[in-house]
């Protein structure tokens, strides 16, 4: 029996990262999943992999018209939904005196408010009952130069599922919130240069505690646990997946001597 046996989840952001870790741990667990993206051949490569429990719809979630008709094809599909897990997402520099409007809209439309419109799009289809997992980023809690954007809308997820949480809560659907480190994603390695992976590389040993990266896997099995009966009594909490990096500076290198 798997922990997701006779669910039906939506994945937005499907496609690669943490999105797809979680699609092939829900699916392994008994789900049916379906997946989205906006890059049509990682979407496809994507739904491959998944196998025939799953399927791929090609959607930009910032546009409205995308939103309705993903929506349509997931009721076509299931009926209804057990889980959402809004994940889609952007992260790209937004340093102070050199960042154009409509660079920094961009992101605050796709991590922020698409978040928002596709949860509220998702009301109709998901049951009592149902779990809904959003995620942030460590960003937010850093003070992290060049991040504005990123770190600002990331950081208003977290406080919006705490309000959808309470919302929600008469039809027992729970509203929680990932909050990975620094993860290896293809989605990372696409917005920095070699020399900025190459830099990180070198000093993130130096301070996480654990002293690596987290594998997109490992933040799928928090996503895991939320959006099971597992965490059936959690609402409106956030799990950090980060090697201790926010609340241990104590057991960086830096503080070993």
């Amino acid at each position: 029996m798997g922990k997701l046996d006779g669910k039906f989840a939506l994945i937005t952001g499907g496609n690669s990262g943490i999105g797809l870790a979680s699609a092939h741990l829900f699916v392994d667990e008994g789900a049916k999943v379906a997946i989205t993206g906006r890059n049509e051949e990682t979407l496809r490569r994507a739904a491959d992999s998944l196998g025939s429990a799953t399927f791929a719809i090609r959607a930009d979630v910032t546009d409205a018209a995308d939103r309705e008709r993903m929506f349509s094809e997931v009721k076509q599909r299931f009926g209804a939904l057990d889980i959402l897990f809004a994940n889609a997402g952007l992260s790209a520099p937004t340093p102070l005196g050199r960042t154009e409007v409509s660079a920094f809209e961009k992101q605050v439309q796709l991590n922020f408010i698409s978040v928002f419109f596709t949860v509220q799009c998702a009301l109709p289809l998901l049951r009592d009952g149902a779990a809904i997992v959003l995620i942030s980023s460590l960003t937010s809690k850093l003070g992290m130069p060049g991040t504005s954007a990123y770190a600002g809308s990331k950081a208003a997820v977290r406080t919006m599922a705490k309000s959808m949480a309470a919302e929600l809560s008469p039809r027992g659907i729970r509203v929680n919130v990932v909050t990975p480190g620094y993860t290896r994603t293809p989605l990372w390695e696409r917005t920095r240069t070699p020399q900025q992976i190459a830099a990180v590389n070198e000093l993130l040993p130096k301070i996480v505690p654990l002293e690596r990266w987290a594998e997109p896997e490992e933040v799928a099995r928090a996503v895991l646990f939320l959006a099971s009966s597992d965490s059936s009594y959690i609402q409106g909490e956030e799990i950090v997946i980060d090697g201790g990096t926010s609340n241990l500076p104590g057991g960086t290198r830096a503080f070993r001597g």
